[in-house]
């Protein structure tokens, strides 16, 4: 059975969840410290952790970044902040998914187990690219698959995992509108519970580092429909 890391603070919290995972087989370790749990984050191996946003010593977003550097351990982030700038600077951070505060204790039961599924799937797929081109070009950005480079003409372009599978989502779609909904099942797996909001966040943020100022962006906002980059445009 998984073992799963909680680091949370609210001793009551995390004794309940505790026992409610330990009820459904779960092997649990706690952490009321962020940078406590960091240090068992990175020294043991967990399948997935349970991580707090406002922890003592260190706070939840910088223990995610610290073990996304390390390990690709799922991380969901609880947060009584609900926020769409919140949610996304934890998915920026490293974070898989998020639940707020307070949530049902069955609603978490079922985000871990959707995540536990998402890499089961990776695993028996061995993480395969989002396409077996090694170089991919739309108008002057140039990708290089292999390494994840991007480059506008002769600047490069740094992108996060998620900007990065959104570009190439888009790219591969190329003249077709993709639906918001298409690219949170996508990007983040269609059992996400992540709103479309957040997609559109994304896209502001990959836009703000493809676009050339006073130049049309690339990607263009079909209403009410979703998003797409047209060779013709």
């Amino acid at each position: 059975m998984a073992k799963i890391l909680i680091i949370e603070d609210e001793k009551n919290l995390s004794r309940f969840v505790e026992l409610e995972l330990q009820h459904e087989s779960y092997e649990t370790v706690v952490e009321n410290n962020g940078r406590r749990g960091l240090e068992i984050a990175l020294s043991q191996n967990f399948d997935v952790i349970l991580l707090d946003l406002m922890l003592p010593e260190l706070n939840g977003l910088e223990v995610a970044r610290r073990v996304r550097q390390a390990k690709t351990t799922p991380i969901i982030m609880m947060t009584a902040r609900d926020s769409v700038i919140d949610r996304v600077s934890g998915l920026d951070h490293g974070a898989d998914d998020y639940i707020v505060k307070p949530f049902a204790i069955e609603e978490l039961l079922a985000r871990i187990r959707a995540v536990l599924r998402r890499v089961e799937i990776e695993d028996t797929h061995n993480s395969p690219k989002i396409t077996s081109r090694e170089v991919v070009k739309f108008k002057d950005l140039v990708i290089e698959t292999n390494n994840r480079m991007v480059r506008r003409g002769d600047k490069s372009v740094d992108l996060t995992k998620r900007e990065y599978n959104l570009l190439m989502t888009l790219v591969d779609n190329e003249n077709n509108v993709v639906s918001r909904e298409q690219l949170l099942d996508k990007i983040w797996g269609p059992e996400s519970k992540i709103e479309t909001n957040v997609v559109e966040v994304y896209i502001r943020y990959l836009r703000n580092k493809i676009d050339v100022e006073g130049q049309p962006s690339y990607i263009k906002t079909i209403r009410g429909t979703g998003y797409v980059m047209r060779t013709d445009d």
